[in-house]
């Protein structure tokens, strides 16, 4: 395993960290130029879709986590189309327009693994990155199917097992006597509230979101984040690329996010920024993804 927050050297003549300095505050109700949105047929019902590339090329699935959506991988999508994958995103059930799935039912991790693996089986094999809660959800796909994927890239998922919300930087102490109902709430209100310091127009963005996300499917996500499964031993023995991501100011420690990847025998990388290195370090996130590509490939 390595460590490194440096950009890698030789791929553009600016590097991927002076892109990232040089980002604004885009429009994210736009998605990329060129790219296609779909809904697909889901277990749970229909989820919104975005596909980016030529669907002959290889395939990534970017998967966001809970009060996320498909744009947040909107800087992403494009760079890794570029580079020759087929790139595509799609919003969990509850989440933002797949608010309707899973409506009529529990939301439960059966119910996202199934979701998830039918996507897969769709279009075939691919790079699989799960964002936050969604990089729990893949590690159980991972386990369950290691044959639909190419590599596995868990992107500040959080490091562990059972009430993962007891290991974070400011909710620690509070999480053995908060229910899921409350820890749904203090989630939403950071995020209302503007605690991640987004610029204006992402923030505008991320509040709108919640008129149509389901607040039952945050709370029900909340109260399996309380209770997440241990597969690292299954993870680590995958004969898969692997790749922990996070940002140094990130929701759970840097100390817990490396010996994470440790235990899933991953490499690590370390970005300048919070919890959504996706959103504000895009273009050294890709870097490293590519190379996790490429290592798959050799």
């Amino acid at each position: 395993m390595s460590v490194s927050t440096e950009p890698r050297s030789g791929r553009a003549q600016v590097s991927p960290a002076a892109l990232d300095a040089a980002l604004g505050d885009i429009d994210w109700t736009r998605l990329p130029a060129g790219s296609e949105p779909s809904r697909f047929a889901a277990p749970s019902g229909e989820l919104a879709v975005v596909s980016l590339g030529d669907p002959e090329r290889p395939r990534v699935v970017l998967v966001p986590g809970a009060t996320g959506s498909k744009e947040d991988f909107s800087l992403v999508l494009p760079i890794l189309a570029e580079a020759g994958y087929f790139v595509q995103s799609l919003d969990l059930a509850g989440q933002y327009e797949s608010h309707a799935a899973g409506a009529d039912a529990a939301y439960t991790y059966q119910l996202f693994v199934d979701d998830l693996i039918a996507f897969l089986e769709s279009g075939g094999p691919a790079h699989l990155l799960g964002y936050s809660f969604a990089g729990t959800v893949a590690q159980l796909v991972a386990v369950r199917r290691p044959d639909l994927l190419r590599s596995l890239a868990l992107l500040t998922t959080p490091p562990g097992h059972g009430n993962v919300f007891a290991r974070m930087r400011w909710l620690g102490p509070f999480a053995p006597i908060a229910s899921a109902r409350r820890g749904a709430a203090l989630m939403i209100w950071g995020i209302m509230t503007n605690k991640n310091r987004v610029p204006p127009r992402r923030l505008a963005f991320v509040r709108s979101r919640f008129a149509l996300t389901s607040r039952r499917s945050v709370e029900e996500i909340v109260g399996l984040m309380m209770a997440s499964p241990d597969v690292r031993t299954e993870v680590r023995e995958l004969a898969l690329p692997k790749l922990v991501a996070a940002g140094s100011r990130d929701l759970w420690p840097l100390t817990a996010h490396a010996r994470f990847a440790r235990e899933l025998g991953a490499e690590f990388r370390v970005y300048p920024t919070g919890h959504s290195p996706s959103e504000t370090t895009p273009h050294q996130l890709s870097a490293d993804l590519l190379e996790l590509y490429a290592s798959s490939e050799g």
